[in-house]
């Protein structure tokens, strides 16, 4: 808006809102907002619908609904759009995915994979906000619990690294072995998530797929154990076989249901299976988010600027808008780093010189 544009704003999550912040951003600065806290998938996609009705030139996603539901009509609004960027991992998936397809009708800035994005909002604010979504909604103590992990990326790496710096005894599950590795080599135990879930206490996932936490999981659990998510998307856990193994259900406290499963265990799932830490929580400290809209707001700019210059593909931002925010970063940190010499710098980019 500060920079000239008509902004339109919906929700990117249903659970995801504040509703006195939506309530703000069209009172107090004239920017229509379609979302409430608790809206249903019909509400949401009405909201995503009217966002879009005063057909964008650039969308800016979390999780790449905004450009799923334009390329689904394939009407005059999709090719008004000249560029589009994308916050979150599991939306950069879906956006790789419809390139590979040939599908993709306008550019997008992958925003989350920018170091500035991934390497902090990612592993700091995921880690931090998940955990206090975990805590607001069940009140447990960490310490000494058993925590288990799935998913070692980035936003698995930060909640790990948080659960046990409160004192749990973290296990990770991955499928991919140079993670796995990892996260053995950073001190967490690693096993199969079908030997964790019969010795877990909380269970998060993390990891942008389907069905990871599902029905044979959830009946080896413990009696009590609780589980919630953390990716983008409610389905990393399989909530249609928890419906049907579940024999009643009662809400504990807000965000929390308890489930009485068909063989007598307790099973709990926090904020519907939805994002934990946006829905039992407020999402990242702002002190983390701020390099991360600075990557959408460059993004935009980075399109405009490139206006008919970038093909239908996934980009990175360009690593000096990358470093640029870090160096902003830094200042307002009021952190001072070296520089290279000339000296310094002729020597590391050159093969000719050595001992």
């Amino acid at each position: 808006m500060a920079g000239g544009a008509s902004v339109r704003l919906c929700a990117s999550n249903p659970l995801s809102t504040q509703d006195e912040v939506a309530a703000s951003l069209v009172k107090d600065y004239g920017i229509p907002t379609f979302a409430i806290k608790g809206e249903n998938r019909d509400q949401y996609f009405r909201h995503i619908e009217q966002a879009l009705s005063h057909s964008p030139v650039i969308t800016t996603d979390d999780g790449a609904d905004l450009i799923s539901t334009l390329h689904k009509e394939k009407g005059k609004r999709l090719a008004a759009v000249l560029g589009g960027t994308e916050e979150t991992t599991t939306g950069v998936i879906r956006l790789r995915s419809m390139e590979k397809d040939g599908v993709l009708a306008f550019p997008v800035i992958a925003v989350n994979d920018s170091e500035t994005k991934f390497m902090f909002d990612n592993r700091y604010g995921t880690g931090q906000s998940s955990l206090d979504g975990i805590l607001r909604a069940t009140n447990i103590l960490f310490a000494g619990a058993t925590f288990v992990v799935c998913g070692y990326g980035w936003c698995g790496r930060g909640v790990a690294s948080r659960a046990k710096g409160m004192g749990s005894d973290v296990i990770v599950t991955e499928v991919n072995p140079v993670r796995a590795l990892e996260a053995r080599m950073d001190g967490f135990r690693v096993m199969r998530l079908a030997d964790a879930c019969k010795v877990g206490d909380v269970f998060i996932t993390v990891t942008g797929d389907i069905n990871v936490i599902d029905k044979q999981h959830m009946l080896a659990m413990k009696d009590g154990a609780i589980v919630c998510n953390s990716g983008h998307f409610d389905a990393e856990i399989n909530k249609t076989a928890l419906d049907k193994i579940t024999k009643s259900s009662r809400e504990l406290r807000k965000f929390c249901v308890e489930h009485v499963l068909n063989n007598g265990k307790r099973l709990i799932l926090l904020a519907e299976g939805r994002l934990v830490n946006l829905s039992a929580a407020e999402g990242h400290p702002a002190m983390v988010m701020d390099m991360s809209f600075a990557n959408q707001a460059l993004a935009a700019e980075h399109i405009l600027k490139n206006k008919g210059k970038l093909e239908n593909r996934v980009y990175k931002l360009p690593e000096e808008l990358d470093k640029s925010i870090a160096e902003v970063k830094l200042r307002t940190l009021g952190i001072k780093i070296d520089k290279l010499t000339p000296e310094q710098a002729a020597y590391i980019s050159s093969w000719q010189q050595g001992p």
